[in-house]
């Protein structure tokens, strides 16, 4: 048994203590007796049906493969196979929740989340998809389909599985699994699609505020992107569109929408609250975003260039990313793929990476595509452009583990599924909204979003796969649908780009107002959308001047042609790293990874001039001086900067509260993100603001430095409590923390003995949100951890085997595998380890070999 196992072990017969006995020995049984018995084989043999050649899967130290095949066929059959292995439970929760039949693997608690996701129809899109993919695309599919259910058929029951299931079966025995199928791989990508979408909080409190707050007071809450401070990906200088419709909206939105009665405001709050019944499978809010950029070879001390990428998703145990390689042994037309990355399990390829010719990375672009449209609806039908239309209607069952079943009648318009019908909180933004005038109780809630229209967004994973050159990869990003990403990419021939695919809807910009800034009326279809932008007018640019490209969701370009969104990260991370790449002449390797691991805020430079002025208390002077020296940086313990760090955020989190989260509702309070950044920059500027009024306080009218006064006494006050008296003895890891908790097993209410199993942490952390190593926390909720860097890599172009990467917890599935946590002490102290892609890297660093063989007649 490995120390790792032992550990988990002793931690696990601990939390039996105190519990009743009869419970602890089930669970000491389940968890002890069939912990191991799902650890998958990694050495000998093994007959899979459908092969036509043997297969090699050769695994490092950490447990990633690398799978070497002579076919396509037998490769995605080997890929299907391995994943299952280690990550299956993940895979079948994963397409439960795609499908909206959670509930059928988790009970009366998955219901709520079907309903919407029923609604919305994730899975009925994805079957719509299947027969738009390429021909070898779909085989692929199929091969890998075929591949996991080689796996399941040589289990034998679920308890051989997962450890999970063995948990489960103590409440839901009748479970059975289901053979895998290509559509569950597709509606996976349903999944990114929502949780990567244009984040709508905006549209929905700009709403929640029409007509409660003065027009300015929204304008200095949303802010315009600053793009003489903080530079767009692409210079207008370098990428101007052509043939793309401007937009016909003004730089200064007004409000007069038909969503500004105080009814309105409360439909769409309440809409929004709705929709959070779905669970973040990637992570959501506004710590969802990246870093990734390239430098050529004139910038980089190895002379060809390098590529880095570390996307900020939701935490999880396991992690997100699947760490694998997939490699023909002859690379040609009939077995195009040499490729080594990150992938999803339950999705064929790579989706982040290299092959031996090309390397890229994402960022999500956070394009603005949903909307939300009131609707007149009485008897079955709804108003447009002055007539009645019939609604579309479809009838659907969930299946409830242990209960009955629930049945649901799903309605839409033309614009798409009305959200209304089958959520409490939603069907309430449907009532007593009086539009232009017109006084009803029968209005509903639809949602119109680019991922409910079929496309070929599952050619494009092996498309970017088999790329050799920037053309091929173009071709393959044209049909990245959704989610809209920026992509950055390199190669070994020392070429540099960056391209922006994507569905973006063209709006027709009724009024003054940006597309899409406010929920629209729609009985008008002059509030439509109108087609999509065109592939050819999205940006992208090849070996740009500069000889370096940065994106880390800021702005792509300062051209408002085409219209992508108005919802940008403010650009402090962009910026700093663009700074720091600047401020040597040539960029190594190792400088790539510390820049990744960068905790400075960008805030403080505007904010902590402002708190220094402002005169307190010699008890909150004690804290208040830990700013006069601080370096700007927030590392997790140990000395000023740390103590400084936890001062700072916790004063920040106070100014937040007073500022803007008394005037906005509860379902859609300020995260302190970088919009808040920047709103409150200007705010400094303006000390009357009405924002800095605290409406906690009838009669009385704060000012600008008033409320930061409250904020450095109540956070003296906060961590005097949490920490002790002394501010230099204050660390801002005890205050920010992560932990990794399974999506299933780890949360309240279940057992302490399984949740100290399957979860990890919490594990104190530096960084913070909007910075570079971008361990976000919202700030209407805690110091927490919310999102995080789901894995990091550097790739060199011009050595491949000298690239590093590290996930954010481990290759497996299974907690009692040495790989389920073996990479977080890494991922937490910012180490890399070896990638190796070459067969002669593999091999060097292969600990375990299984060969995967035909099944004999």
């Amino acid at each position: 048994m490995t120390t790792t196992t032992v550990r988990r072990l002793r931690r696990a017969l601990l939390a039996l203590v105190g519990l009743v006995v009869v419970v602890a020995v089930v669970l000491a049984v389940v968890v002890v007796g069939q912990g191991r018995r799902p650890l998958p084989q990694t050495t000998g043999t093994i007959e899979v049906p459908g092969l036509d050649g043997e297969v090699e899967v050769r695994r490092d130290e950490r447990g990633v493969p690398h799978i070497y095949a002579d076919t396509m066929g037998d490769l995605m059959r080997a890929q299907g196979y391995v994943q299952a292995q280690d990550r299956f439970f993940e895979m079948d929760m994963r397409r439960h929740v795609t499908a909206g039949r959670l509930a059928e693997l988790v009970g009366e608690p998955g219901v709520e989340t079907d309903k919407v996701i029923r609604t919305m129809g994730w899975r009925r899109v994805a079957e719509q998809e299947l027969p738009l993919l390429a021909p070898e695309t779909r085989q692929a599919l199929d091969s890998f389909a075929d591949g996991v259910n080689a796996w399941l058929d040589d289990q034998g029951s679920t308890s051989a599985m997962g450890m999970e299931y063995s948990v489960l079966a103590l409440s839901l025995p009748e479970y059975r699994v289901e053979d895998w199928t290509p559509v569950d791989s597709l509606a996976w990508l349903k999944a990114m699609a929502w949780d990567l979408r244009g984040n709508y909080d905006g549209e929905l409190t700009r709403a929640a505020l029409d007509g409660k707050v003065a027009t300015p007071m929204i304008e200095q809450l949303y802010p315009k992107y600053p793009t003489d401070r903080h530079a767009p990906i692409l210079s207008g200088s370098e990428w101007t569109a052509k043939g793309a419709r401007p937009p016909s909206f003004s730089s200064s939105p007004t409000s007069d929408g038909p969503a500004s009665t105080p009814q309105a405001r409360s439909a769409v709050a309440d809409t929004a609250a709705a929709i959070d019944a779905i669970p973040a499978l990637l992570g959501k809010g506004q710590g969802i975003g990246s870093n990734s950029w390239v430098v050529d070879g004139d910038r980089s001390t190895t002379g060809e260039p390098l590529l880095a990428n570390d996307p900020h998703l939701g935490v999880s145990m396991p992690g997100i990313w699947y760490q694998m390689g997939l490699h023909c042994r002859d690379v040609g037309d009939a077995c195009p793929i040499d490729v080594s990355g990150y992938t999803f399990a339950g999705v064929p390829g790579v989706v982040i990476g290299h092959n031996q010719s090309i390397a890229w990375g994402f960022t999500n672009l956070g394009p603005d595509v949903t909307d939300f449209y009131l609707e007149q609806v009485t008897d079955g039908e709804y108003l447009r452009d002055g007539e009645l239309t019939p609604l579309e209607t479809r009838t659907e069952t969930i299946e409830v583990a242990g209960g009955k079943d629930v049945e649901i009648t799903v309605r839409s318009t033309g614009h798409g599924p009305i959200l209304s019908d089958v959520v409490p909180a939603a069907a309430a933004a449907g009532q007593d909204v009086d539009v232009e005038g017109r006084a009803t109780t029968s209005y509903a809630v639809s949602l119109a979003w680019t991922a409910l229209t079929p496309s070929a967004t599952g050619d494009a994973i092996l498309g970017l796969n088999s790329a050799t050159n920037f053309e091929e990869f173009r071709a393959a990003a044209k049909d990245f649908a959704v989610p809209s990403q920026n992509l950055v990419y390199a190669d070994t021939e020392g070429n540099i780009g960056y391209q922006a695919p994507g569905r973006i809807p063209i709006r027709k910009g009724v009024g003054d107002d940006p597309p899409g800034w406010s929920p629209a009326p729609g009985w008008d279809s002059d509030y439509d959308w109108d087609g999509y932008v065109p592939f050819k007018d999205m940006p992208w640019v090849l070996n740009p001047d500069d000889g370096y490209i940065v994106t880390a969701n800021q702005q792509v370009t300062p051209s408002r042609t085409p219209f992508l969104t108005t919802e940008w990260d403010m650009g402090y991370r962009s910026q700093r790293i663009d700074d720091l790449l600047t401020s040597e002449e040539k960029v190594s390797p190792k400088k790539m990874a510390r820049i990744q691991l960068d905790t400075h805020n960008g805030l403080a430079d505007a904010l902590v001039p402002a708190l220094l002025e402002v005169e307190v208390d010699d008890f909150t002077r004690d804290g208040q001086d830990l700013l006069r020296t601080w370096d700007r940086s927030q590392l997790a313990g140990g000395g000023h900067s740390s103590a400084a760090a936890a001062y700072f955020n916790s004063v920040w989190r106070q100014v937040v509260e007073i500022t803007f989260n008394d005037d906005l509702p509860a379902e859609l309070q300020a995260a302190g993100s970088s919009q808040h950044w920047l709103a409150v920059e200007g705010l400094l500027e303006n000390p009357s603001s009405q924002w800095w009024d605290n409406r906690t306080t009838p009669g009385i009218i704060e000012n600008r430095d008033e409320v930061l006064r409250q904020a450095l006494v109540d956070a003296r006050l906060e961590l005097t409590s949490r920490m002790g008296k002394d501010p230099e003895g204050w660390e801002w890891g005890q205050l920010h923390g992560v932990t990794f908790a399974h999506q299933v097993l780890g949360g309240e209410g279940v057992p302490g003995v399984i949740r100290s199993l399957v979860n990890s942490g919490p594990h104190p952390v530096g960084g913070s949100s909007s910075t570079v190593n971008a361990m976000a926390w919202d700030a209407s909720e805690g110091f927490a951890v919310t999102a995080a860097p789901s894995m990091r890599m550097v790739v060199d172009l011009g050595d491949l085997d000298r690239s590093r990467w590290v996930n954010q917890t481990g290759n497996s599935g299974h907690p009692f595998s040495s790989h389920y946590d073996d990479q977080v002490d890494a991922w937490l102290e910012g180490r890399t380890f070896p990638w190796p892609s070459s067969r002669e890297a593999v091999v060097e660093a292969t600990e375990d070999t299984l060969t995967l063989v035909p099944e004999e007649d």
